[in-house]
């Protein structure tokens, strides 16, 4: 995960959320819903707490008896709301909201402002009695004589939560953030709030329903590339067949005729993958002799397509097969770990992976993909120790060898040590140097040069990158997105990330990345589309809602733009 190539099916970028977003790093703030996340380590808190009514005039001492009568109209307006707000400040709001009626009441029609500000003290008075059907009515009056009004758009976005009208209150926040440059933590907060809610709810109905999707055959490579000890993977021995006939002398031309396993092991060599679960299936449903093996392979593809669902059983059957090879059991606990670590539930990871360690502590797998959930974990030297172990096993898996150096360069990065941080970048020299052919190394060197702000460098690595797998589509994104952060070059940022469309029209990274670009270039309608095109190719729940998440920030900016014509700044 820390790198191009995933741990698991449905990494999608195979960038943890973090690191993409160091990657952009500041020209380009990841506008919508990522904005959100982006400023709101950056901007300054500000403390709304319970908030007392506005006091836009000065507050005069209300005149008694006949000097009232002579008052103007404004004037007695605005001595009710005075004497409102001595309630409002003595939590009598029964009263309070009495005498901001009388102030709404007497106050004449063209004086907007003041209405405007006597609408919102009522809501906050309504809002401390919980009545949030009034909270809305009243903070609508106020928006409507002053569409830029900061407080009464956020009372009216809390009570919109309150009553579950999550889209309105995205609207409403999203105008507040607008208008407070994203500087504020609370409406910040509340905007990633609901974002998350919405995402989560159309990602459960959607993902129930979707299609299931084979990804691209460079995906399905790179990530049985990242098992070493993975039988399933290994291509189909010379013989195979001959000694599955001599196993079944009479009957061997009907056994290799109905393996289904020997049959998916073709498929892949192949690359037609689209036949692989239905082969395992009949090998499954058949009982034969490589159903372990068969309940592996199908249950990894279920993962490939997006379908945990059904991969797990299969992966539950293979773990419980205590007779079964036991690289066999181990791939399976990786796979249910890695499944595990995709829907959050890192303890039920963490027990799947330790339980890999212990049933085959040789196997180079389960130390490497332990490492990299480590470092999900933010637990970087369990994940250096893995990687060490998996390196021991294994000297030559250049893949473990530059995510540790991933490893120490993170560390060294966030702990701001500067000394580590340049011992790191010399691992990382030393790797690419000790296997040239290894493209990730030269992937997560050239993220690191990017942090150090290396840009040339970082640029050749790319290079290097693309030159060792033209297909892999997500370095062109990862390049593209250095030619902004390095030139402020849009055109070719963008011609990179088409091109990585071109050569990978299922890759979800792309899309979300261009439509991010666009949100910040102000064309929310293109941006809208290439979020729906990322949602149709996530290929986990979780992946999914996240990107329902900024395809709604990006919608609530277009209707926030008609309502009040407001904008956040453009690239």
């Amino acid at each position: 995960m820390a790198a191009s190539k995933p741990i698991e099916p449905g990494a999608g970028s195979g960038l943890p959320r973090w690191q993409l977003a160091l990657l952009v790093g500041t020209p380009i703030v990841l506008g919508v819903g990522a904005a959100y996340l982006w400023s709101r380590s950056r901007g300054r808190s500000t403390s709304r707490g319970k908030e007392q009514p506005s006091e836009r005039n000065e507050e005069r001492k209300t005149p008694e008896g006949s000097e009232q009568d002579n008052m103007s109209p404004l004037d007695k307006a605005q001595a009710a709301k005075n004497r409102g707000n001595k309630y409002f400040k003595a939590g009598k709001y029964e009263q309070a909201i009495q005498c901001y009626t009388e102030a709404i009441t007497v106050c004449p029609k063209e004086q907007k402002s003041d209405l405007s500000t006597f609408y919102q003290n009522r809501a906050a008075a309504y809002e401390q009695q919980a009545k949030w059907t009034e909270v809305v009515e009243d903070c609508s009056q106020a928006v409507e004589m002053n569409p830029r009004y900061i407080k009464a758009l956020f009372r009216r976005a809390r009570a919109l939560e309150r009553l579950d009208n999550k889209k309105e209150c995205l609207e409403d926040v999203t105008a507040v953030c607008i208008l407070e440059a994203f500087q504020n933590q609370q409406s910040m907060l509340l905007a990633d709030k609901v974002l998350k809610q919405l995402g989560k709810e159309k990602a459960k109905e959607k993902y129930k329903n979707r299609e299931p999707l084979m990804p691209s055959p460079q995906f399905i490579k790179s990530y049985f590339s990242s098992f070493t000890d993975d039988i399933i993977s290994q291509p189909l021995q010379k013989g195979e067949k001959k000694d599955e006939d001599k196993d079944k002398e009479g009957e061997a031309a009907e056994v290799t005729e109905s393996s289904g396993y020997l049959k998916a092991k073709q498929y892949m060599e192949e690359e037609n993958y689209d036949k692989i679960i239905s082969e395992c299936t009949k090998e499954i449903e058949s009982k034969g002799r490589h159903t372990a093996e068969a309940l592996l392979l199908r249950a990894t593809f279920y993962l490939l397509i997006g379908n945990a669902t059904a991969a797990q059983p299969d992966l539950d059957r293979v773990i419980n097969m205590q007779d079964a090879n036991v690289k066999l059991r181990a791939n399976a606990l990786i796979k249910r770990g890695s499944m595990y670590m995709q829907q959050q539930q890192p303890q039920l990871s963490t027990q799947d992976f330790n339980m890999a360690a212990e049933i085959d502590p040789k196997n180079a797998d389960v130390y490497h993909h332990r490492g990299q959930l480590k470092i999900l974990l933010d637990q970087v030297e369990e994940a250096v120790a893995d990687f060490d172990e998996c390196i021991l096993l294994r000297p030559d898996s250049a893949l473990a060898q530059a995510q540790k150096c991933f490893a120490l360069y993170r560390q060294a990065y966030t702990g701001n040590s500067p000394s580590q941080v340049q011992t790191a970048m010399d691992g990382f020299e030393d790797v690419i140097r000790r296997f040239p052919k290894c493209a990730e190394g030269y992937a997560l060197y050239a993220q690191a040069l990017t942090d150090q702000q290396q840009f040339g460098k970082a640029d050749e690595m790319y290079d290097k990158c693309i030159e060792l797998e033209p297909d892999n589509a997500t370095t062109y994104v990862h390049k593209g997105l250095l030619q902004l952060q390095w030139k402020q070059d849009l055109d070719m940022g963008l011609d990179l990330i088409s091109k990585a469309i071109e050569i990978d029209n299922k890759c979800d990274f792309a899309y979300e990345t261009m439509g991010t670009i666009e949100v910040q270039r102000g064309n929310l309608d293109k941006a809208i589309d290439m979020f729906n095109k990322a949602i149709n190719l996530a290929k986990s729940e979780m992946e999914m809602a996240h990107l329902y998440s900024l395809c709604d920030a990006a919608y609530a900016q277009t209707e926030v733009a008609r309502k009040y014509g407001l904008k956040p700044p453009t690239l």
